[in-house]
C-alpha cells in the first residue's frame, strides 16, 4: 500500500535523523530500518533531501499542535510555554530540537530543509506573539522575539545539560520581561 511505505518511510526517518542526525543517516539505513523498497522510496521522494522536508513539514504541524495543546493545558498564557517546553525536555528521547538540529546541519540558509527549519521557527514566533497579544503585553513583536530566544536558548541548554530546569529558568526571565512590559 503507497500511503504506509510512505508513512513508515517518514516515522523511520524522523525517528533516524532526530535520534543521528539527518547527514549520519543514508537512504540505505532508511530503507532497511523502514523495510521498504528503494523502488517504493522513489515513488513517494525524489531524493534525500525531498524526504528531510515532508518529515521536518510533518514534524512541524505535529509540534506546533503540541505545543498549542500543552499550553492550553497549562493555563493558556505566553509562560506556559515554559511549561510546556519543560515537559518536552523531561523525556528521555529528547535531543533537542530538530528545527535548529536541521539548521546546523544544513547550514545553506537557501536549502529547502533550512528554510523549512526557519519557516518553524517563525510559526512558533508568530503563535508566541499571539499569547502576548491576548495577555495584553505591550509591544508584543518585540516582546515575541525576546521570548524566542528565551525558547531556542532553553532548548539547547537542556540538551546539553540533560536536564529540564532550563525551562524553569527561561521562564523566570520570561516573566520579568513580561512584567516590565505591563
Amino acid at each position: 500500500m503507497p500511503s504506509n511505505a510512505r508513512q513508515r518511510l517518514l516515522t523511520t526517518a524522523e525517528e533516524l535523523f532526530y535520534a543521528e542526525g539527518i547527514r549520519a543517516v543514508g537512504v540505505e539505513q532508511i530503507l532497511n530500518t523502514s523495510g521498504v523498497g528503494r523502488a517504493s522510496f522513489y515513488r513517494h521522494f525524489a531524493s534525500k533531501d525531498d524526504l528531510v522536508v515532508a518529515v521536518l513539514q510533518d514534524r512541524d504541524k505535529r509540534w506546533r499542535a503540541w505545543l498549542a495543546e500543552r499550553v492550553t493545558t497549562h493555563g493558556g498564557g505566553p509562560l506556559a510555554v515554559f511549561d510546556a517546553l519543560a515537559e518536552r525536555f523531561a523525556r528521555q528521547d529528547f535531543r533537542g530540537c530538530a528545527f535548529i538540529n536541521t539548521m546546523v546541519e544544513t547550514a545553506d540558509p537557501t536549502s529547502p530543509a533550512h528554510r523549512v527549519a526557519a519557516q518553524h521557527k517563525a510559526e512558533v514566533a508568530a503563535y508566541v506573539e499571539a499569547l502576548l497579544t491576548t495577555a495584553g503585553a505591550s509591544e508584543p513583536a518585540a516582546l515575541a522575539a525576546q521570548f524566542t530566544l528565551l525558547i531556542d536558548g532553553a532548548l539547547v541548554t537542556a540538551l546539553r545539560e540533560r536536564t529540564p530546569d532550563a525551562a524553569a529558568r527561561a521562564r523566570v526571565v520570561a516573566a520579568t520581561l513580561l512584567a516590565s512590559t505591563a
